[in-house]
């Protein structure tokens, strides 16, 4: 029994960090993929990829309902519209710079959530917590210098949009769900849709480049469409219903890491003594942040005496609940439920 338990523990492992690898490889294929075709095209194409695979796994169901619940509805057209917008700047960004740093980048969704995402719940982050968001500035200063501290690259100021962004879905996405009876499959199929219908009229006249592309091209897309977004959320969301939240948000927190792998081995990224520096200590602040912030969320509620209390007074035990750690696709985050799909 103890070999067994062990055995599924490993498993499920395996399988976030593996969900880990393929978002952190998203950042090359996307780069790939604008290469040959328009972003606004490759956008396109994923999303319609990702619907058409997701409205597939609804449809084939033998359990439960089919259709969508009006609250799924009401959070997923929003929150495709916000994932959308992510994925847009996300994607003319990582055109614009390497694969490794836009990995990196954009891991700063994790320090930024928690500051948007407060809620008022527990109060004012600790100074801890401040420190290592500017352990995380610092770090992008060092990746934005590359080989000297001139003008930032257009590439990277997107990604730090797309991070700001980001964290503004997640927020939304916490806003949105939390309470609610939403099945995650559902609430992504709305948002792929959603966004599916927002850049088929931009990218409609390119639409003949996409029929001709060619095999590499497209092999690049169906692994964006169909393997960084809606295996890796049927993966994750099998590996977190299995194992603790702070587990599962720990092992996809290594996204940044497999992005600077397989930017450096198969995209010919290079790291300078500095951007290496800047990497280290951007992967060190994010997870410093992280650890942070989970703690400060896990701490229980103070209480501060009242006049009206007596020790015939029950305690109040209204306090909001223990929020779980983000599971998200695109991009790993602490503040929201595990009912996000991100994209990237």
């Amino acid at each position: 029994m103890h070999r067994r338990r062990v055995s599924d523990v490993r498993r499920t492992d395996a399988v976030l960090l593996l969900v880990a690898l393929v978002w952190g490889s998203s950042y090359l294929s996307a780069q790939t993929a604008t290469a040959a075709l328009p972003v606004l095209l490759v956008l396109f194409a994923r999303y319609a990829l990702s619907a058409f695979a997701c409205l597939g796994v609804v449809t084939s169901r033998r359990r439960g309902s089919r259709r969508w619940t009006r609250d799924e509805l009401r959070a997923g057209v929003p929150l495709g519209v916000t994932q959308a917008a992510v994925l847009a700047v996300e994607t003319y960004g990582v055109a614009h710079t390497s694969a490794a740093n836009a990995g990196l980048i954009i891991s700063l969704t994790i320090v930024l959530t928690p500051l948007l995402d407060r809620g008022g719940r527990r109060g004012a982050l600790p100074g801890s917590f401040f420190a290592a968001t500017g352990v995380c500035v610092l770090a992008v200063g060092l990746l934005m210098s590359g080989n000297g501290f001139d003008a930032p690259r257009l590439g990277d100021l997107l990604m730090l949009g797309a991070a700001l962004i980001r964290a503004v879905h997640v927020a939304l996405v916490g806003r949105f769900t939390t309470g609610r009876q939403i099945r995650p499959l559902h609430l992504t199929t709305v948002q792929t849709l959603v966004g599916t219908a927002l850049f088929l009229p931009v990218a409609a006249l390119d639409l003949p480049t996409l029929v001709h592309a060619d095999p590499a091209t497209w092999a690049q897309l169906v692994y964006l469409a169909l393997f960084c977004s809606v295996f890796a959320f049927l993966a994750q969301t099998w590996a977190v219903q299995r194992t603790s939240a702070s587990r599962a948000s720990l092992l996809l927190g290594t996204e940044p890491v497999w992005a600077v792998a397989v930017g450096v081995a198969l995209g010919g990224d290079h790291l300078t003594p500095l951007t290496g520096l800047g990497a280290a200590l951007l992967i060190a602040g994010t997870y410093w942040g992280q650890a942070v912030e989970r703690a400060h969320r896990g701490a229980p509620e103070p209480r501060l005496p009242s006049p009206h209390n007596s020790p015939d007074t029950p305690p109040d035990t209204s306090a909001h609940p223990l929020d779980k750690d983000s599971a998200c696709p695109t991009t790993p985050t602490t503040a929201a439920p595990t009912t996000t799909l991100t994209t990237t």
